[in-house]
């Protein structure tokens, strides 16, 4: 007599992709539902880091040039991406870090997002172990949370850089990786090179992979390189390097991210990306190739425009009683609001009583981390200097 089954649940699921939370910025977008904003005081959306703005009229008539003519551009492509894409990366990569990068040792892939699950998927599994600094990027806490490996928690005070001494004592036999966002998401602080530099050497001397996410480079105050990690002929050994072309050229619709590594993963990265989307965006990775190849200049324009905004973020901080700016930078400021509310019960107040959607503090920390509950992300890329100056107007005589 065959034995009967143990009573299953309606709908099994993963118990590692059910232990995490639900994406942050639909969590708050949710917060709008049933919610009318009059045309004298709209919603100021400062929640997300992208633009709003479609790609200049110029890129836009060369993918339709790619889409009407290109007829490859339709079809399957190489997993690890546009053969002329990978070259021109490698090869403006190779100049500005003053490093020697192949187009081997590059992969296209559908957005950051994926070039970081990529990355992570060629390092660590369940039981293992990956140091991220608090506040953290939350997307990339949900992917090590799916994937059973535990995210180690750097705190880096009010300064928001991290500290590489205090990484190594977070190190154990189950460590895998360091990852450092810069400019940081969520904090906006740019980590300087002697900080790139000491959590290289780290990463090195204990044979473990450093993940550099470089998002948001081209936003970067600083002209030169910000670091010298490629100058280390033996980068290949150590260096995770992660960039995203969507905040470049406005291509977020496009997914198109890349990955920098040594050759050996590669064969790794590939195995990933076959499985998941056997290649990149097609059109997408030609209107990332002619960007890179001629909108250098107005990319110095929009790097200039995003700088402005920053200084019009702190200009307005100080306008604000109570409230600390902890950094500011890229597409981000990152602030600790002078509230008695936790920031993610002040957040849905900021959009009831001021139109203004915000994300907290809470959706970058630990849920034990005190330091979440008084913090607030503000994300200013997708609001001009004239909605920079209503939004400080708005915090000015907020009160929850």
């Amino acid at each position: 007599m065959i034995a009967p089954i143990a009573q299953r649940p309606a709908h099994p699921l993963n118990a590692q992709m059910a232990g995490t939370f639900a994406p942050p910025v639909m969590e708050a977008r949710r917060w709008l539902e049933g919610m009318h904003f009059p045309a004298e005081r709209p919603l100021l959306n400062v929640s997300q880091a992208a633009p709003i703005a479609p790609p200049p009229l110029a890129l836009r008539q060369a993918l339709a040039e790619a889409a009407l003519n290109d007829d490859s551009a339709h079809l399957y492509g190489p997993v690890l991406g546009y053969a002329p894409l990978r070259a021109e990366l490698a090869q403006q990569w190779s100049t500005a870090y003053g490093g020697t990068i192949h187009p081997d040792q590059v992969a296209i892939t559908a957005g950051c997002n994926q070039a970081f699950c990529a990355a992570i998927a060629t390092l660590a599994g369940t039981g293992d172990q990956v140091i991220v600094p608090t506040p953290w990027y939350f997307n990339h806490k949900m992917w090590l949370d799916m994937q059973g490996v535990e995210t180690v928690a750097l705190p880096t005070g009010p300064s928001l850089i991290p500290d590489a001494e205090h990484a190594a004592a977070l190190i154990t036999q189950a460590t895998r990786a360091i990852v450092l966002v810069s400019p940081n998401n969520p904090g906006g602080v740019e980590y300087p090179a002697e900080t790139l530099a000491a959590f290289y050497r780290l990463a090195q001397s204990r044979g473990l992979a450093l993940i550099v996410d470089e998002t948001y480079r081209d936003f970067d105050t600083r002209s030169a390189a910000p670091h010298a990690l490629f100058s280390d002929t033996d980068w290949p050994q150590t260096l995770i390097h992660l960039y995203s072309f969507s905040k470049a050229y406005r291509l977020t619709g496009h997914r198109v991210g890349a990955l920098v590594a040594g050759q050996a993963r590669m064969a790794e990265i590939e195995k990933f990306l076959d499985t998941v989307t056997i290649c990149p965006n097609q059109l997408g990775q030609r209107a990332a190739l002619w960007g890179m190849q001629n909108l250098g200049a107005w990319l110095a324009e929009e790097r200039l425009e995003i700088l402005a905004r920053s200084a019009a973020m702190r200009q307005g901080f100080a306008r604000l009683e109570g409230w600390r700016l902890l950094g500011c930078g890229a597409y981000f400021a990152y602030a600790e609001h002078p509230f008695v509310l936790p920031s993610n019960v002040l957040s849905r107040a900021l959009v009831q009583k001021a139109h203004v959607l915000t994300l907290p503090g809470t959706m970058f920390t630990p849920s034990n981390d005190t330091a979440g509950p008084r913090q607030i992300r503000i994300a200013f890329a997708n609001i001009d200097r004239t909605e920079i100056a209503t939004l400080f107007d708005r915090l000015v005589g907020f009160a929850p």
